[in-house]
């Protein structure tokens, strides 16, 4: 049985832009819009065992990019590493005498915050 790997679809949010057009769309089909093959295979115009072989084909190479690159592995990270700027700053705001430090954290945080704005 051909099973789903959501880790898959999460790095899918990643390196999209790195697979063809077809196969974005199949792999959007099949991770997003939760279709079966069949469902899949019938909205392409092509056999059940093709859209299973560009998906698994997609998979290896999601899996490649990310072994190469590492951005699904850095954002996660990066969340962490807001994560306990917020809290710092959330324990700053307790005293304030330390509103110049809690005004950083912010800033710092907002910094990380909007790199990810398009």
């Amino acid at each position: 049985m051909f099973s789903k790997d959501m880790k898959l679809g999460y790095l899918l949010t990643f390196y999209r832009e790195l697979l063809d057009e077809r196969t974005q769309e199949i792999m959007s089909s099949y991770y997003e819009d939760d279709l079966s093959l069949a469902e899949i295979a019938d909205g392409v115009g092509i056999s059940r065992q093709g859209v299973r072989h560009i998906i698994k084909r997609a998979e290896e190479d999601l899996l490649f990019y990310e072994d190469r690159l590492h951005f699904a592995r850095k954002f996660e990270a990066q969340g962490r590493i807001a994560d306990e700027i917020k809290s710092l700053a959330d324990k700053c705001r307790e005293d304030k005498a330390l509103a110049p430090l809690t005004e950083r954290l912010d800033a710092i945080l907002q910094g990380l915050i909007d790199i990810y704005k398009n």
